[in-house]
């Protein structure tokens, strides 16, 4: 890191090349954009930033697409192949006290395989993420949100997806009545989301939902020797499901933006994340979506905590949040096609121009480990576009063995925290509890009729042999359905008349407000 404490080194230095490039602390949690091409070195970008920003004992969340940022947790080495051309890299940088280093390192994993299991619960997703996550329709949406509005005022906690699947059978066998209070409910959507939900379990996504669910403070830590840790989530699985990769990311934003409190302009950000694919979260998204994402992006730098988009080209950013992103650095973009020399314009026309080269062209030249880069300075002031050489990493480049992922996972501060799935009474147990104690008391109401009609019978007889008059009973009762379903529908729809659980607060993306 640099010797002034109050920013981290960035590369730079050398014939042809500017000044060097470093990042203030203080304006970190300004965001920032890592864009260019397959290949050109934004993997290596993202490593060096998390060792910087770890090593001024700031926490760092970056999402590892390829696997190769678990070297982090290897110090490199001499026999490395590159080990020459990193000193030498460094020597013309001016890099002084560069030197091999481990970090510390958190592996966390949506599958629960390669790292500490993450989970949220249901009801903390939220409806709007949900349905994102399951390309609802806005028909298929309200259901949702009528299905959480019954869990909320009825106090039937949505912790994993059987909670869900459970409460929308109910929905499902009771739209007539819950269409009168709160709006049409469709068997077909109920269906439609049901399937989505199936197809969703199938591809692993339920091991995001349940017990014990994240605690961020578990990710915003540093270790005894002040190093802030670095947590990756091993994401190569996880880009087959691209949806609930893009879910997660927006998920963990909008939890930190409502948990955190507002802290002003510190020193140095609490928190740094890094979304890598960051085109995937904007890909299909609804407006309403991006709008709440963009305004999130806004406030949360008053949390401290700052976000870097890591993604090929700088036009994957919807203009208002590419907008907030402070600090850059952008690898080389390939201008083959008409289309590709716009976006390379347009890349070049969001940087305040230096009067030594030509931006546009810069971008198109730059070669691997090298990028244009542009920080902000004094007053968050963008800094004049330089072409930069950086930093070699000082851990591993590239991934680790399976065994040496296992003893840092076996030898994390979190170890066996999270591994063990809870399973306490939610939803979908008082759901069933409520229909056994509908279908027990339905049946004892059958026998004591049935016990009662019998005696009438029994009565009547023996009046036929002294002359007297004996009324006719009534007709029996149809026999009523004592099944599950039909059991939670008579008892719960009592309760819709008035709210049996505490009402529960949702925040800006739906999930729930933990600051009630």
């Amino acid at each position: 890191m640099s010797e002034l404490s109050d920013r981290i080194f960035i590369g730079g230095g050398g014939e042809a090349y500017g000044l060097p490039q470093e990042m203030l602390l203080k304006y970190a949690n300004r965001h920032g954009l890592i864009a260019g091409a397959t290949g050109t070195g934004k993997t290596v970008t993202l490593q060096i930033l998390a060792e910087e920003l770890s090593a001024a004992g700031v926490p760092v969340f970056m999402s590892d697409v390829k696997g190769d940022l678990s070297g982090l947790a290897v110090a490199g080495t001499e026999g490395f192949k590159l080990h020459e051309a990193f000193t030498s890299r460094a020597g013309k940088i001016g890099f002084d006290d560069y030197a091999y280093d481990s970090f510390p390192v958190t592996f966390w994993d949506l599958f629960g395989k390669s790292g500490h299991p993450i989970r949220t619960t249901v009801a903390e997703m939220g409806p709007l993420l949900i349905s994102r996550l399951l390309e609802l329709t806005e028909a298929q949406e309200g259901v949702l949100n009528i299905a959480f509005r019954i869990s909320d005022e009825q106090g039937l906690p949505l912790l994993d997806l059987s909670d869900l699947q459970a409460l929308l059978v109910w929905v499902g066998q009771n739209g007539k009545d819950l269409s009168l209070r709160y709006g049409n409910v469709s068997a077909a959507s109920v269906g439609t989301i049901q399937r989505r939900l199936l197809v969703l379990e199938n591809q692993g996504g339920a091991n995001l939902f349940g017990e014990p669910a994240l605690e961020l403070t578990d990710m915003m830590t540093t270790d005894p020797d002040g190093r802030g840790r670095i947590n990756i989530l091993a994401s190569d699985s996880l880009m087959a499901a691209p949806q609930l990769y893009a879910t997660f990311l927006i998920w963990l934003l909008s939890e930190l933006f409502e948990e955190l409190p507002e802290v002003g302009d510190p020193d140095k950000p609490k928190l740094v994340l890094f979304f890598d694919e960051a085109h995937l979260l904007f890909d299909g998204a609804p407006k309403p979506m991006v709008d709440k994402v963009e305004q999130v992006a806004r406030l949360i730098r008053s949390k401290g905590v700052g976000v870097f988009f890591v993604t090929q080209n700088p036009d994957d950013i919807p203009e208002d949040i590419l907008g907030q992103l402070g600090n850059r650095v952008q690898h080389a973009l390939r201008a083959f096609t008409a289309r590709d020399r716009k976006q390379l314009r347009h890349a070049a026309e969001t940087y305040r121009d230096n009067p030594r080269f030509s931006t546009e062209q810069a971008i198109r030249e730059v070669g691997v480990g090298e990028a244009v880069t542009s920080m902000l300075q004094k007053k968050g002031v963008p800094g004049i576009v330089e072409r930069t050489l950086i930093r070699p990493p000082s851990s591993q480049l590239g991934p680790i063995t399976a065994a040496q992922r296992r003893a840092v996972i076996a030898g994390s501060p979190l170890a066996g925290k999270y591994e063990t799935k809870l399973d306490r009474e939610s939803a979908f147990e008082m759901l069933r509890k409520r229909a056994e104690d509908a279908a027990k008391a339905a049946e004892e109401s059958e026998k004591a009729e049935e016990e009662a009609d019998l005696a009438l019978r029994e009565y009547k007889a023996g009046r036929r042999y002294t002359g007297a008059r004996v009324e006719r009973s009534t007709s029996r009762k149809t026999r009523k359905d004592s099944g599950w379903g039909s059991a939670i529908g008579g008892v719960v729809l009592k309760e819709l008349k008035g709210t049996t659980g505490k009402r529960i607060v949702r925040g800006i993306l739906g999930g729930l407000f933990k600051g009630r």
